[in-house]
């Protein structure tokens, strides 16, 4: 079995590494442009950030997008886990403007997703 660095709670790793570079919620905030109240439910791990988000997120703390994702422990992975952290190590050698790119097209998918999983519950309701 392969071994991977990864985590499900991405709001806890952009917690720990703010922390560790001794940056508060306010300096974040500042550089992302973004609202207390939506940058704090984030870190708490109440809401999932865009993928476009989570670059700027990782932008002001100085890191690259994949360590959003590195776990502070060593977890056995299937395949399909590795095939996806190889994915998000490749969008990170994109370019800057083709990373943006990607990342409209899957907020795109994502936002879609979420209107028809909405829409069907609507529905269902009825």
């Amino acid at each position: 079995m392969l071994t991977l660095l990864l985590t499900m709670d991405i709001g806890t790793n952009i917690k720990r590494i703010r922390e560790a570079k001794n940056l508060s919620q306010k300096e974040v905030i500042a550089a992302i442009d973004m609202g207390a109240a939506q940058y704090s439910r984030i870190e708490g791990g109440k809401t999932e950030p865009s993928v476009s988000t989570l670059e700027r997120i990782a932008k002001a703390l100085g890191v690259q997008l994949t360590e959003l994702f590195a776990a502070e422990e060593l977890l056995d992975v299937n395949s399909q886990d590795k095939t996806l952290m190889e994915r998000v190590r490749l969008i990170d050698s994109l370019s800057e403007e083709e990373q943006q790119a990607l990342f409209t097209m899957l907020d795109a998918f994502v936002g879609k997703k979420k209107l028809k999983d909405t829409l069907a519950s609507v529905l269902q309701d009825v």
